[in-house]
């Protein structure tokens, strides 16, 4: 049973969230914003005082940061260096940004490498015209193989794609011609999300009305199961429920939300753990800016679980993973039932999903939780 890469349990991550995108896209449900381009010069400055704030208050150097969205690529260098002009970040700090293959461009790509960038996470969704139009997405298929090679010429040596499957329309043929030109870009890491059409976005009431199909669980699942056996055979592994790379090409910042890890937060809607506690913070940006303005914390809640709660949050993290997750002897007649089923693979005292037990963790892992699964600490 393979294990999972290297990754220090005190290190430490930073979150930005980046709240505008040029437009909103049919499916997202996301605490983004198509309509308030004239904040984000304002954004970016409460942003840079948030961290500064953190920085001040004596938050760990990051090992990893991840400015997500939205669109952060919307943002030009000299606002992407001052975010990170911000961070205290050790030697060899994982640096992502999140990007729309239609807002790059070789300048901004140059500035965000100066800046400290080393990997991109390109918004890819689909290869096929008539899905990204179902989805809502503007960018060309073509500009995906263009943004790529920006990328490569900027010194990106670390991109990832993301993709969706299960779109209203999308046939195995179109979801397997995305897989194709995917891997034909050869990018280091690639994510494949099932598509959840979310009520009150617009593809939500396309849906609701009847006037798009919902989505076809049976085809995300022979979506996933196709993915699983195509990049495997390419030559990436399978690390994380929706996550497969090339060897040593793990989303570091990921695996820390995944392996127990802590992390800080900026921007509205940005969620931070630390210490035990989790927090998130105010959903939009008039609200951030006003609480950052005002010297004012910008969490608008907060929780500590129990250490039992604790313990199966965990214990399912852990078991989206491929070095899975220490189980206890008293869930031997579950984990059994589990293996001869086919949902996992078991070595001593440890479970791994097999592709089959991806597709339903939920449920594996509420069976072995009830069954007193959950390992002592």
């Amino acid at each position: 049973m393979s294990g999972m890469p290297a990754f220090e349990p005190g290190g430490y991550g930073v979150y930005v969230h980046v709240p505008f995108c040029a437009v909103r896209c049919d499916y997202c449900d996301f605490a983004t914003w198509a309509d308030r381009d004239h904040l984000v010069d304002d954004y970016v400055d409460a942003v840079v005082t948030d961290l500064g704030r953190q920085r001040a208050a004596g938050v760990p150097a990051a090992s990893t940061v991840f400015l997500g969205g939205g669109t952060p690529s919307l943002l030009d260098g000299s606002q992407v260096a001052r975010i990170l002009g911000a961070i205290d970040r050790s030697a060899g700090a994982e640096v992502t940004i999140e990007c729309n293959p239609d807002a790059i461009d070789a300048t901004r790509l140059a500035a965000y490498r100066a800046a400290g960038a080393d990997r991109l996470s390109f918004g890819v969704q689909s290869m096929s015209a008539h899905v990204l139009r179902t989805l809502g997405r503007t960018h060309d298929p073509a500009n995906v193989a263009r943004a790529v090679a920006l990328a490569r010429d900027a010194g990106f040596t670390r991109i990832n794609l993301d993709l969706i499957t299960g779109t209203p329309g999308e046939h195995l043929d179109d979801w397997r011609h995305t897989l194709d030109a995917a891997l034909a870009l050869e990018p280091e890491h690639l994510s494949v999300y099932a598509l959840t059409v979310e009520p009150g976005t617009p593809l939500g009431r396309r849906v609701a009305s009847g006037r798009a199909p919902d989505v076809d669980e049976d085809a995300q699942a022979d979506a996933y199961l196709l993915a699983d056996d195509l990049l495997t055979a390419a030559g990436y592994e399978w690390y994380e429920i929706s996550n497969w790379s090339r060897p040593g090409e793990e989303c570091r910042h990921n695996l820390g939300y995944w392996l127990g890890g802590e992390w800080g937060a900026a921007g509205c809607a940005a969620h931070g753990f630390r210490s035990g506690r989790r927090w998130w913070n105010v959903r939009t940006p008039e609200r951030y800016l006003e609480r950052i303005a005002a010297g004012r914390d910008p969490a608008s809640g907060d929780e500590v679980l129990a250490a039992g709660a604790a313990a199966e949050e965990a214990f399912g993290l852990a078991l989206r993973t491929r070095a899975g997750a220490r189980v206890d002897p008293a869930a031997g007649t579950v984990v059994d039932e589990l293996r001869t089923g086919g949902l996992l693979r078991s070595s001593e005292d440890r479970v791994v999903l097999t592709p089959r037990g991806r597709l339903v963790a939920s449920d594996v892992t509420a069976r072995l939780v009830l069954a007193g699964g959950v390992a002592p600490a």
